[in-house]
């Protein structure tokens, strides 16, 4: 979250960024040229990429959050006010509002 500009303890957001059609497009690439014995592998990443490029901007910050929260150790209820100053912990510059807005999504999209 740090040297977004623009952010500030008012204003906080989490920026989803999918890319997901670029690697998809790399892996169409390296399918048409893949050898037989790579496919199998190719295929099944292709599969992830698809999988993952359907989540919505809700399940993307979801597991953000879950991720922020285990960058710090935290393994508690997600739903917790524990959870909320854990998450502020991991990100400081993220407001109250913004970390209980977060929470919500992450409780929401288990």
């Amino acid at each position: 979250m740090t040297g977004i500009v623009g952010l500030s303890k008012k204003h906080n957001v989490v920026l989803v960024i999918r890319d997901a059609d670029v690697v998809t497009a790399a892996l169409e690439q390296a399918l048409a040229e893949a050898a037989p014995e790579e496919r199998p592998g190719l295929e099944r990443a292709a599969a992830l990429v698809a999988s993952t490029a359907a989540a919505t901007e809700n399940q993307l910050r979801a597991r953000w959050v879950r991720t922020r929260l285990e960058a710090v150790g935290f393994t508690g209820d997600v739903a917790s006010v524990a959870a909320v100053k854990a998450l502020r912990q991991a990100e400081p510059k993220l407001s109250l509002l913004a970390a209980v807005q977060l929470q919500a999504e992450a409780v929401a999209h288990p």
